[in-house]
This record gives C-alpha cells, structure tokens and sequence, in this order.
C-alpha cells in the first residue's frame, strides 16, 4: 500500500481521549453528485441562487414530517455523555466532530429560524445565521458521521445523531450539494438493479461460475440459480457478495447452506442488490423506491420467503422498514417473517439438526467476531433477546472450535462501527475512514495480542470492504477480514444428512 498523506493513529491503550485539534478535518469532504445523477433522485444538479430560503423550507418540512427530529433538537442540555463516545472524535480530535457539537451545526440554524428564542435573542441560546460557511460545515461534518448510533447508547435523553446527520443530508441534497458515492449508486439500482453496476447477463455469468467453482472443490452440483419462479426463497444479498473478495466466499456459503438444507432458492436480476442507500441520504422516497424492487422481484417469482444476506444497513433497512416501505407482504408463507437474515436462516437449521460440519476445517484460523452497527444497535435476529449478537456467535462456534471474543467493552450495544459506514466509503474520505477505524483496531490489537486472533469476521459488506483497506494502515494483513458464511462454507459437509 502507497504510503498515506496523513498520519495513522497510534494504536495505545484502549480507549484515549485525544487532544483537541480544531478544524483537523474540516478539510475532509467527498465529491459532490454530478447533476445528472441528482436529478434522477429528484434533486437539483447545482446549488441554487436561493439556496437559504430552500434550506430553511426544507428544515420547516422535515421537523413537521419527523417529530423526532425536533425532539432531538430541542432536548440536548449539553451533559457530555456523549462527547468522547464517537470513533471519528477518537481518531481525529477534531471537537466538531463529538456528536453533540455535529448536532449543534444543525441545532444552531433551527433555532435562529424556528424558535422563539432564537429568533429574538440569539446569542443567548446559540443561534446562528445560515451562510455558506455554516453550509460548508454541515457538508464536511455530516459526512464525518456513519450513522452508528453509538452515542444514543450513551445519552440519557437518547438523541439519535444518525437521525440529524440523515436530516442534514437530506436538506444537503434539495439544494443540489448531495454525495457523489451515494447517489450514484441509487442512481446504479434504478438503472440496473444492483449498486455496483452488475447487468442480468454479467450475474448469471457470475452465478455459474460460483456452480462450477463449488464443483470443482467439492464434486457435487450445488446450483446458484438467477430468476427462478417458484423457488421457496428469494435471497436478496448485497451486490459485492456476487464477485470481489471477501465477501464472495459467503455467497457461496449461502448456496452450499440452502443446498444441504433442500431449500429451493434464487437471486432476482431485477432486485439483486439487498443494501439500500437511501436511508444514508436520509430520503425515504428513495428508501421506498429501491425497496419497491424486492416486493416486485418476489411477487414475479412467486417466493415463498424473503432471505437478507450479511450487509448490516441492508439489514436494518429490511427489517425495520421493509414492511412499511413496500408492503404488505401478505403473499408469502404466514411462517416466516418479512424478511429474515441469513445468519438466522442458518442458525435455525443448525438448531434443527439440519446441517452437517466438520468444525476441524476452520483450524487453520483463531477467529475473533465485528459486531455491525446496524445488526448490533439498530435490528435484532430470532425471537431471543439479543438475538442480533447470540445468533452470529453460536453459527461461530458450530463451525469453528476457535472462536475468541473481542474485549468485553468493545461488543454488543457498545460496539464501535467499523469506520466506513453511512455512506462514507469512498475514497475520497479515505483518512477519515483510517483514523475512524481507529478505536476498533484497538480493540482488535488487543484480542490479536490475547489470543493470537488472525481472523476477523463480520456480516456486513460495508464492513468487509472498510476492513480491507484500512487493516494494513495498522499493520494487519487486509486478507485477516471475512465472511461469516465463508467459515460455513469451509466447514460444512455437503450430501444426504443421515
């Protein structure tokens, strides 16, 4: 790897406070959406000349339509529960960039605009006028926030800073100043299906190629089937599962799980991307559009069931909004829940007695576990409390005998994100994204330094990708990340169970 322009943190003792840099990342912003990408998600393609009387118009819309949002606005009393509790305040120092001053760029404008107080006396209450280097601000500190929810663990009144970085965004965008890594991948799925630019020709090609490679290691057919009608599942599964490392050798997983089991199963060409962008824009009308494509794809192929591979936001979005968004899903099987997540599919199975391993073939690897934000704080799996973390480690255990938990502060509610999500991997925010790793390489270093780990899972692809790239900044091997379905992959013993 090309030696870095900005310094990597120093992994020390777990966690420390940094000394405050003022503006260190006021710098740090990605490329604005090329206008025709904005306007096929009904934005401006540029920043208009009455760009304040919109942002306010938009601000007023939003804080009708969201209760919460004005909530959050109004309840913050500046405690400070939450002010070291964020991964990119941990890894770059920069003050902006504690969850309640990212809050306070937005808190500042609505209440000059919205309040009594503010209006009147604002000085007082720390109202500010909107210019265009208070805009500037929010487009570079609002994507400093992967929408985690980290700090809502922490705050006593339970802000949710995610839902003010997602109102940001969305305000960001109806002027004309949306993401370009964002929106040209909403713009990819209307277009193609999937947010990597995958056509239906190029995904069956990739699909029979898994066919053969599984029969090549293994001698028996085990088929990943593209469009079929009637099957009991339609598995919806983020687009990088299909093709780039490591995330491929869990797809393959999937259809050695399915295989055994004797579910009938197929990826849409139409829908086969599972991660859903809009919730990082904050637009639930492109949440809804994107989300209209499952419901479509399961109806055509007249699916008993819907099944979410390993993407945490995929995840999120399906199983808190999935149902609301494009439902009701009242033509599927009434025994299974709308949707389920691949890791619950395959755990059920194992708890049945379903599937076979061999937990010998995963010897080779001392395995430590990522607990995505999006499963960890924002979803849950089965009907066990804390499914979200339990399940993930039990399917762990049942193909692994070397499973070695992180430390105990650094995993379930309390986890720090990966560093890259919310729509923050790009390239563009790559020091961001290295110095927002920051606290979970810590964590890790720790558990490497324990146990001799040389293994990280997780079921995210967000996760998988951000891991890839950042490990080596900190000295770990980017082949130490991968799929939780590629150790079920290894392990399991394919055939007839007797």
């Amino acid at each position: 790897m090309a030696k870095a322009e900005f310094e990597t943190p120093e992994l020390k003792e777990f966690p420390e406070i940094p000394a405050i840099q003022v503006g260190s990342m006021a710098h740090s912003k990605p490329f604005i959406a090329k206008a025709e990408f904005q306007e096929d998600l009904g934005f401006p393609g540029e920043l208009p000349d009455d760009w304040k009387d919109k942002v306010i118009a938009k601000m007023g819309e939003l804080l009708k339509k969201y209760r919460s949002l004005q909530v959050y606005l109004d309840s913050c009393v500046k405690c400070g529960a939450c002010t070291d509790k964020c991964h990119y305040f941990l890894g770059t120092g920069d003050p902006k960039n504690m969850p309640v001053a990212r809050q306070d760029l937005l808190r500042a404008v609505y209440r000059r605009y919205f309040t009594f107080a503010g209006k009147y006396f604002p000085k007082l209450v720390g109202a500010v006028d909107l210019t265009k280097e208070v805009l500037d601000d929010w487009y570079s500190y609002f994507h400093q926030c992967s929408q985690c929810r980290r700090c809502s663990v922490f705050c006593p009144y339970g802000i949710d800073t995610a839902e003010v970085s997602m109102a940001a965004r969305e305000i960001l965008d109806s002027i004309g100043m949306g993401q370009k890594y964002c929106n040209e991948i909403i713009g990819k799925v209307y277009k193609i299906g999937n947010n990597l630019g995958l056509p239906g020709p190029a995904l069956i090609d990739t699909m029979e190629g898994l066919e053969e490679e599984v029969k090549d290691d293994t001698g028996i057919d085990v088929k990943y089937p593209v469009d079929v009608v009637g099957a009991d599942v339609l598995l919806v599964t983020p687009s990088a599962d299909f093709f780039a490392e490591p995330h491929v050798d869990g797809l393959i997983g999937y259809g050695k799980v399915f295989h055994q089991a004797g579910i009938s199963w197929t990826v849409s060409s139409h829908a086969s991307e599972a991660a859903n962008f809009g919730m990082f824009i904050g637009s639930y009308d492109n949440m809804r559009k994107v989300a209209m494509r499952i419901r479509e794809a399961a109806i055509e192929l007249k699916v008993k069931r819907i099944v979410i591979g390993e993407c945490g936001h995929a995840w999120r979005v399906a199983y808190s909004f999935l149902n609301t968004l494009a439902g009701p899903f009242d033509f599927l099987d009434p025994k299974y829940p709308v949707p389920q997540h691949i890791v619950e599919v395959t755990h059920d199975l194992i708890q049945r007695g379903a599937l076979n391993f061999d937990k010998s073939a995963n010897d080779h690897l001392r395995i430590t576990f990522h607990d995505s934000c999006n499963v960890a704080r924002a979803s849950r799996m089965g009907n066990m409390p804390g499914g979200q973390f339990k399940l993930p480690r039990e399917v762990i255990k049942a193909v692994a005998n070397n499973f070695f938990d992180m430390a105990p502060e650094t995993i379930h509610e309390s986890t720090f994100c990966c560093g890259g999500g919310g729509g923050l991997l790009t390239d563009d925010l790559m020091e961001l994204r290295v110095k927002g790793a920051m606290p979970r390489m810590q964590a890790l270093k720790q558990v490497v330094d324990d146990h001799d780990v040389n293994h990280l899972v997780a079921i995210c692809a967000i996760c998988k990708s951000q891991f890839s790239k950042t490990l080596p900044y900190y000295n770990f091997p980017m082949h130490m990340i991968g799929s939780l379905h590629a150790l079920v992959s290894n392990a399991i013993q394919l055939g007839t169970k007797e």
